[in-house]
């Protein structure tokens, strides 16, 4: 029987509905396992059709042409056994299925049975569960495919799926095929990132292997897929309870592949050794393969297990925006980023991830790689083509913001420019005061002179985006978007708004980190060092009155907190005070109730501006994505007999 097994995992750069694309990746991967003597490959969760189709999961020619691309790879699969994820249309329904090639013959689909339906997650709306050991027939071309809760056996070999989700509930499907004797658990997986997220997925893997007593092999996707999820790959092997492989996270190359070659014979005798270990050799769950394995191997050491890394929190928003921003504007063939650089941390912020990003993909890709991957751009290997900023001033704006903008964006190498707006904005002035027949003053119009001032600056850098062919980024962040303290059309104007997930607190935090850096590599100390000395302020209002956005709403640490309270946490404005009156217990119970009203109030008010942000990604569990992650109508109560009653206490 065989004992020594080479295997592998990989991860996976895929785009929803690229079949040229994917399979390509699909293959070079296979190929690559192949020379590398690899008898075992696990691909991520539907990698053949992308995971974030969305609702073309429901279109027939989607699963049609899953099969059809499914085909032209299992040739590739010769001398292997080869795990690869597509949507399969059975029985008038669509399935999240894994097919199982052995030495290029589909022999059977594994279809999952726990469907992700929370956060980011829809696929009960696409897709059916299959129930827990159940199998049936699928009639295809004249062949007969076994469908279900199916395990392979090739040659004495047995192999037993369970798909993402699968393993992250508390029955998790390995444990069948564990009772069925499995020596290998495959997870093709499609898990996007969040903050800690790896280290979750750490423990799910090597438990696996130790309490299903096999070799757990965990593949994944990579980079931004499309469009909002970031894939970190991270792809796994375990055995007997401990990690003997990890691939890389964050990479920039389209394919990652990790292979290790395992005994067998240990995890057979970890089997042997239980006692509450009954295998169920139910036929009917089992897929016989006629198979001849490789001639055995000589006798190999087990694999030590592999150093696990443990990324900073700042260290991982880093790595995953910079990955979303580099393949957000790849796919969407965009050449570079513009930025409204105001010399503020939002502006600075966005600023510093574009550099970061094209440092990174620069570092791991090389000159040729990076142009390689983006050859739709020919020649682009400088800074100054990948961002353009442009700080545009009125009355308002400062020496200190103007002199921390430029100093950035020429320690970062972009290409800085500056306006002055100031006669456009007055011409908006003059053309509304004879509308209205009568002067703007800011004891009457604040709102309105602050707004049209954000408002003024978009259509230019909208014109700059459209003739450079690039992305607009919004800087607007998640505490501005809880409150609504940013201007629509103004610092919302933007294709993608990489902030938008990120609480303003901790955006501060990672500035600052970036400071203290301090190496070779980081060359904006001295811009970060002003952008961090200043309050942030929209430098909105005449300068003699002192702005700032904690003074115009609270302090942002305790408007993230009470975010994370009500949105998160779905705590009502009652329970909010009761959790302040501890954490902040050194505030006036006037102010603690102040802060309340004024988040619950600007939230419910301010939906319908969440509801127009640019695409954002997600990052942690406080996302306020309402196309993703949550929904609040943009009409509603607003709280008003909760907080009335808040006030009378």
């Amino acid at each position: 029987m065989k004992t020594y097994l080479k295997v592998g995992t990989s991860c996976l750069n895929q785009t929803p509905l690229d079949w040229a694309g994917n399979t390509k990746r699909i293959v070079h991967v296979i190929e690559q396992a192949r020379e590398s003597g690899v008898e075992v490959l696990c691909l991520p969760e539907l990698a053949i059709s992308g995971y974030g189709c969305e609702d073309q999961f429901l279109a027939k020619y989607v699963s049609e042409t899953s099969w059809s691309q499914l085909e032209s790879i299992t040739p590739h699969c010769l001398g292997m056994v080869v795990a690869v994820g597509l949507p399969l249309r059975y029985g008038h329904a669509v399935w999240n299925a894994v097919a199982l090639i052995v030495d290029g013959t589909v022999e059977g689909f594994y279809l999952k049975q726990h469907l992700a339906g929370d956060g980011i997650h829809y696929e009960p709306r696409w897709f059916k569960a299959w129930p827990e050991g159940e199998n049936e027939i699928l009639e295809r071309g004249g062949r007969l495919y076994s469908v279900g809760d199916i395990t392979l056996d090739v040659n004495g070999v047995r192999i037993g799926v369970e798909v993402c989700e699968d393993s992250w509930v508390a029955d998790r499907s390995g444990k069948n095929a564990a009772m069925r004797g499995c020596d290998i658990i495959l997870n093709p997986s499609a898990s996007h990132f969040a903050f800690g997220k790896q280290e979750i997925r750490q423990r799910l893997v090597s438990e696996g292997s130790r309490a299903f007593s096999c070799t757990y092999l965990y593949a994944n996707l990579l980079g931004n897929e499309a469009g909002r999820a970031i894939y970190d790959g991270g792809a796994m092997i375990a055995h007997a309870g401990h990690i003997i492989a990890e691939s890389k996270r964050f990479s920039y190359q389209e394919t990652l592949l990790e292979t290790t070659t395992v005994d067998l014979s240990m995890t057979r005798l970890q089997k042997a050794k239980l006692t509450s270990y009954q295998p169920n050799f139910d036929t009917d769950t089992l897929v016989y393969a006629s198979y001849e394995w490789k001639p055995q191997e000589s006798a190999t050491p087990p694999p030590p297990p592999c150093p696990l890394k443990v990324l900073s929190k700042e260290e991982e928003f880093t790595y995953a925006v910079t990955l979303g921003l580099f393949d957000y504007m790849r796919k969407s063939f965009s050449r570079g980023f513009v930025v409204s650089l105001s010399g503020g941390a939002d502006s600075a912020a966005v600023s510093c991830l574009v550099w970061q990003m094209h440092r990174l993909a620069l570092q791991e890709l090389g000159a040729d790689g990076l142009q390689e991957r983006l050859s739709y751009w020919p020649g682009v290997h400088k800074m100054s083509e990948m961002l353009f900023t442009v700080y545009q001033a009125t009355e308002n704006s400062g020496s200190v913001t103007e002199n921390a903008a430029e100093t950035l964006a020429n320690s970062l190498g972009a290409s800085y420019n500056k306006w002055d707006v100031d006669p456009i904005l007055k011409h908006y002035h003059s053309l509304a005061e004879q509308a209205i027949e009568r002067p703007l003053n800011w004891d009457q119009d604040d709102l309105t002179l602050q707004n049209i001032q954000a408002r003024v600056r978009a259509p230019g850098v909208w014109m700059m985006a459209n003739i450079r062919g690039a992305l607009l980024v919004s800087t607007s962040n998640r505490s501005e978007a809880a409150v609504g303290y940013a201007t629509m059309d103004g610092d919302t104007s933007g294709g993608i708004s990489p902030l938008a997930g990120i609480d303003k607190d901790f955006l501060r935090q990672w500035l600052r980190w970036l400071e203290q850096q301090g190496s070779e590599e980081i060359t904006c100390i001295q811009a970060l060092h002003l952008i961090n000395a200043q309050q942030p302020t929209a430098e909105l209002r005449p300068a003699e009155g002192k702005q700032t956005d904690e003074e115009d709403l609270m302090p942002y640490a305790v408007l993230d907190e009470i975010e994370s309270y009500a949105i998160r946490d779905k705590k009502g404005p009652l329970e909010v005070y009761h959790l302040l009156c501890t954490t902040h217990s050194g505030a006036s119970d006037k102010l603690r109730k102040q802060w309340i009203v004024r988040f619950f109030t600007l939230w419910s008010r301010n939906q319908w501006k969440r509801e127009r942000y640019a695409p954002s990604f997600h990052l942690d569990d406080k996302n306020l994505d309402p196309k993703t992650w949550c929904r609040f109508p943009i009409l509603s109560g607003a709280f008003r007999e909760e907080l009335e009653t808040l006030k009378s206490l």
